[in-house]
């Protein structure tokens, strides 16, 4: 058994997991939460506009990975791995936010390409899933970009048949589109034009039609569980394993995007952090929805709490 420790820095949160990974006799792995937090930090404010990381969002991470670094500490913690990825792949001065992780982690942070960040994450949500269920496909809305990947799961191991990382996240499409409060149907119709068109490419390149079971990981999905769910405060062993149809994710998709900001924010189940950007993120969800009945008749979307935090600590062994 190793204790390890995995980071994964997006354009609108940073996340950490602690566990203890056991390997097994006959090559299975398992995992145990240590401790598993995730901060909103908006790393990637403004940066599609400017092309820059701004100095507030990076004293934000900054303080956060501070907390953290200490957490992996007292846990103890072997080995500690960070990826940092749409946010930083963007900005021009990216090398004043390196500069800074690894003053305070100690470490290099890694820029990995999107197609490793959508590897990692199908590694992380399919470990615990039944591998009949498969081929799987498992899209991970962040902030910044979108993540679909096709592949199986023997129980063993996960293999990747084709994977696209690509440039549309909740962060992205709200700062673009989504302007006023609550939005209005012409700024709903543009953002759903321009998700629709940049998922598009991924679906041109990725075989959605091979799988028979869609997976949805991180903080849009699992939120969007847990709305629909009607949680009084966000509960993962609630959301982790849950399942939407796609009536219901359109439901939950118009409840959101016809609310005011102040109407989200009373939802207690909604992370602060996440308040004005889950609306873009369950709009991007709806359209994906949409593309998965078409090209390969799914109609329910699985709700992971495993994502690519799982994946991270895994690629450490």
């Amino acid at each position: 058994m190793a204790r390890l420790a995995a980071i994964d820095c997006g354009t609108n949160s940073i996340r950490l997991l602690v566990a203890d990974v056991t390997r097994h006799d006959d090559g299975t792995t398992s995992l145990r939460d240590v401790h598993r937090e995730m901060r909103v930090v908006r790393l990637g404010q403004g940066v599609d506009a400017t092309g820059r990381l701004h100095p507030d969002a990076i004293k934000r991470t900054r303080d956060a990975l501070a907390d953290y670094t200490t957490i992996c500490r007292r846990k103890g913690a072997e080995r500690v791995r960070m990826v940092a990825t749409s946010a930083t792949r963007d900005a021009s001065n990216r090398d004043e936010f390196f500069a800074m992780t690894r003053d305070v982690l100690g470490v290099e942070a890694e820029v990995i390409s999107g197609d490793e960040e959508a590897r990692l994450s199908f590694t992380g949500a399919v470990g615990d899933l039944e591998p009949d269920d498969g081929p799987f496909v498992v899209t991970d809305i962040g902030g910044g970009s979108t993540e679909v990947v096709v592949g199986t799961w023997d129980g063993v191991r996960a293999d990747v048949i084709g994977a696209r990382s690509v440039d549309v996240g909740c962060v992205r499409i709200t700062e673009r589109c989504l302007k006023s409060d609550p939005p209005t149907e012409a700024e709903i119709a543009a953002a759903r034009e321009l998700a629709d068109g940049v998922l598009g490419q991924a679906f041109a390149t990725v075989p959605v039609d091979r799988a028979r079971t869609w997976v949805g990981v991180a903080g849009t999905i699992t939120t969007l569980s847990a709305v629909f769910q009607g949680l009084d405060e966000y509960d993962s062993a609630a959301t982790h394993l849950s399942r939407l149809s796609d009536d219901e994710l359109a439901r939950t998709a118009r409840k959101l995007l016809g609310a005011t900001h102040d109407e989200r924010a009373a939802i207690g189940c909604i992370h602060p952090g996440r308040v004005d950007v889950i609306g873009g993120g369950s709009l991007i969800t709806q359209v994906l929805a949409e593309r998965f009945a078409a090209a390969a008749g799914i109609t329910e979307l699985l709700v992971s709490e495993h994502d690519i935090l799982d994946g991270i600590v895994l690629s450490l062994l």
